[in-house]
């Protein structure tokens, strides 16, 4: 673990100069192979050639995506284990994947929405109401909002809105066939509209992740100690429930419920930097793209021609990265 200033923005660059070089590669590789010098010369110099074409209008757009959704899922992911203390949730153990895929199928099923700035809308609002849904039941008894209490009622809720949106997807075949792609988490097919639609939400997230990430050291010491040192408790809380919701929804309207995304990434920055969540959240906007990326592009070449879909790939990398986590649980606590 990295204990000074210094070096924690030493590695922080470090991890921009990986996720500029992950850029690189994903923009040169995929079910066609470009060169590194036709790949600068398609974004500096177009002339409509094929290769151009793919890099410029297909895997430019597809990177930045990746860049986005990278960053809001991880972060989402790091805000809910420091507002829960649970080392162990990100947005899909607590539901909120779920909850905005399960609006997104709905919406699809019985409203006929096919846009992704429709699918944005409905994705925010099964996030709202599944992040409420998940605390006020967790809140429930005297012990209060614990960690585990939030991890078995999302757990929970997830898979009861999992079956529900099986059951639906399964029993229209017209439902099955537009959100086979999408309900694998994917990038794939994704222009500059779908981008700038989300950009905002993300950005959003991010800035109000990075306000909160003060007062959420604070009330990780308890929130008796945290109101002593003047932290606005229902204040922080407000504003990480609704920059996970921005965070969330956007990834998940715009690619699909990927998960482990949010699980991994905020452990790797915890062991650099410890319990710091002023610097845990950058390391996390940083290093969480640079999964998505090298996920992505792992799945356009393992079965060329063909796809495998970005939330595949992450979770089989996420599986046992999720068993080291259970075995290492003191070295990544919070």
């Amino acid at each position: 673990m990295v204990s000074t200033h210094a070096g924690r923005a030493l590695g922080l660059l470090v991890c921009l100069l990986v996720l500029g070089g992950c850029l690189v590669l994903s923009l040169a590789f995929g079910a066609k192979s470009i060169p590194v010098t036709d790949v600068w010369h398609a974004l500096t110099a177009y002339d409509g050639s094929e290769d151009a074409f793919i890099v410029r209008d297909l895997r430019v757009p597809r990177a930045f995506l990746a860049l986005a959704v990278g960053a809001a899922l991880g972060v989402s992911g790091a805000l809910i284990q420091a507002l829960t203390r649970n080392p162990l949730a990100d947005p899909g153990i607590l539901g909120v994947n779920a909850g905005a895929g399960f609006a997104v199928i709905i919406g699809v099923a019985f409203l006929g929405l096919s846009s992704t700035g429709q699918y944005l809308a409905m994705s925010f609002a099964g996030a709202v109401v599944t992040t409420t849904l998940v605390y006020v039941l967790g809140s429930a008894g005297r012990a209060g909002a614990t960690p585990v209490q939030l991890t078995l009622v999302g757990v929970a809720l997830s898979a009861v809105l999992a079956g529900i949106s099986a059951a639906v997807t399964l029993l229209n075949p017209e439902v099955y066939d537009a959100m086979r792609g999408w309900a694998a988490g994917s990038l794939a097919a994704r222009g500059w509209d779908v981008f700038h639609t989300v950009l905002p939400f993300i950005a959003a997230g991010l800035v109000l992740a990075l306000l909160a990430a003060r007062p959420l050291n604070a009330i990780a010491l308890g929130d008796d100690l945290a109101r002593s040192l003047g932290a606005g408790i229902v204040r922080t809380r407000v504003t990480v429930v609704v920059a996970v919701t921005l965070l969330a929804g956007a990834a998940t309207a715009a690619a699909g419920p990927i998960g482990f995304v949010g699980l991994m990434v905020p452990h790797v920055a915890r062991w650099f930097v410890g319990p710091d969540q002023r610097w845990i959240i950058p390391y996390t906007i940083v290093c969480a793209p640079i999964l998505l990326i090298v996920s992505d592009t792992v799945g356009r070449i393992v079965l060329t021609p063909q796809e495998l879909q970005v939330g595949i790939v992450t979770a089989f990398i996420g599986a046992p990265v999720l068993i080291l986590l259970v075995r290492r649980r003191k070295v990544s606590g919070l």
